[in-house]
């Protein structure tokens, strides 16, 4: 019995109309990159483990996609290792190159056992990697976008795919918020052209640190950031069971929730600054929204750009602002975009003191939103073909080819049918079938002739038409 076919969990196949799709959005994208003056760079889908491991949080690292080493590494292992040792031990494991006894291991003579490599998480760290290794060839600030698939071994859900693409661009070597100010509005504007309304939240994380310093729970910062980064799945309720397990008693868990409610007040900065201003990351943080606040108000937005202090982005790197996007239509109320500034991410690479900010934009989320509101234009089909040749015997499809040649020497996508046995009426629902606009069918008398008669598939007009005038119609 032949093998059914199947898909991993969390990954698609897309036809012809849905990559069509997807197209439409990431040129949107990408031309909205360039006029910015980002450039373009792409970095392998895999990554030593060592670069991608510890930069994403204790959850993150959960996540990783690692790779087998080629080879049957298991047969160098004793029994006592295959049998005894869970995934995390093998993960860890050195094994010599010249013995297959635990007693006689030397790191030094030792090969990486179970992976060395994992698939990329994201397109941040890859960037920080690039960065680090070019140093001495790129141009700082250097502003790249990146427009590539990543991997997460999460639960496969609506919305959130074990395989995606992201769309990133940041700015590395500058710690100016004219940057930040700028990415918001490529935000904005990138999702106006989409006709995709959305709500920009900003928020910064050194609020967020002063936060943990007020109510004496510092060793807890990473803790707390990440069950606030829950808030929106999980509810209120929700995050006080992780913070209560985390170790924070009532009067702190209290602090926390008073804070993540003053992004509902009229003027959610100041009152930050009352709670925390007088501490030195609470400056800094509520100098820096101030600032983008100011930059904002002279880029004209179109959609809501809102400072929410429920925002925590639960990546570990961020250490400055923030930002996430939601669709502001239908029923999707996951995130389609986030980012934020990381000052410390190359130094992890040997590379200190240079600051970055970037955001991202969530391909496959855009999509399922776009899908659900219909936003997407009609004129996008399964193909570009404008016309398909049809024609009745050997004589006319040799003329059909020709025609078809001079058409796309003319930059027209066209076709010619290729099978000489079907009928014009199967040709013609061929054609229907991939919404081809026109059709030009040749017979005995278009040779004769040296006419041409062209169909509207759309109205089901037909009229004869010389073959420069047939160019200009299709142009």
């Amino acid at each position: 019995m032949a093998q059914k076919p199947s898909l991993p969990q969390g990954t698609r196949d897309f036809g012809p109309l849905v990559v069509q799709r997807r197209k439409y959005i990431l040129q949107i994208i990408e031309a909205v990159f360039k006029k910015y003056g980002f450039m373009p760079l792409e970095t392998p889908a895999m990554e030593q483990l060592s670069t991608l491991s510890g930069k994403y949080g204790d959850e993150g690292d959960q996540l990783l996609y690692k790779i087998l080493n080629s080879g049957d590494y298991f047969k160098k292992l004793s029994a006592y290792q295959t049998q005894a040792m869970g995934h995390e031990e093998l993960d860890k494991t050195f094994i010599p190159s010249y013995d297959n006894t635990i007693e006689n291991l030397d790191p030094k003579k030792s090969l990486p056992f179970i992976a060395e490599k994992g698939l990329r998480y994201d397109l941040t760290v890859p960037f920080a990697r690039y960065v680090t290794m070019n140093r001495n060839s790129i141009t700082l600030p250097f502003k790249r976008y990146q427009m590539q698939t990543v991997w997460r071994a999460d639960k496969p859900q609506k919305g959130r795919y074990r395989e995606f693409w992201q769309c990133d661009a940041d700015v590395i070597g500058s710690d100016s918020l004219v940057n930040e100010a700028e990415l918001l509005k490529m935000y904005d504007e990138v999702f106006a052209l989409l006709n995709l309304p959305v709500v920009i939240k900003v928020n910064n994380r050194k609020l967020l640190s002063a936060l943990a310093t007020l109510i004496k729970a510092e060793p807890h910062f990473v803790a707390i950031t990440v069950a606030i980064d829950k808030l929106d799945k999980i509810g209120q309720s929700g995050v006080t069971d992780i913070l209560v397990q985390t170790g924070l008693d009532t009067k702190q868990i209290q602090q926390i929730l008073t804070f993540l409610n003053l992004g509902k007040l009229a003027n959610p900065i100041e009152a930050a600054e009352v709670m925390l201003g007088d501490l030195e990351e609470g400056k800094l943080g509520i100098a820096e929204l101030k600032k983008l606040r100011e930059f904002l108000s002279l880029l004209s937005p179109f959609n809501t750009i809102e400072f929410d202090f429920t925002l925590a982005r639960g990546l570990s790197y961020y250490t400055g602002a923030i930002v996430e996007v939601q669709a502001n239509i239908g029923a999707f109320k996951s995130s389609i975009g986030g980012g934020g500034r990381y000052d410390n991410l190359t130094g992890i690479f040997g590379m200190p003191g240079i600051s970055g900010v970037g955001i991202s934009f969530g391909l496959d989320r855009i999509y399922d939103v776009m899908e659900e509101q219909q936003l997407f234009p009609s004129y996008l089909k399964t193909n570009d073909t404008k016309i398909l040749f049809c024609y009745f015997d050997a004589t006319t499809q040799l003329k059909a080819l020709s025609l078809c040649a001079e058409l796309r020497n003319n930059g027209i996508a066209a076709e010619v049918y290729p099978d000489i046995t079907k009928k014009i009426g199967k040709q013609l629902e061929y054609a229907n079938k991939l919404q081809i606009n026109y059709a030009c069918i040749i017979g005995e008398s278009e040779l004769q002739s040296n006419t041409l008669q062209v169909k509207n598939l759309q109205s089901g007009e037909q009229h004869p038409m010389e073959i420069n005038s047939l160019i200009t119609l299709l142009q």
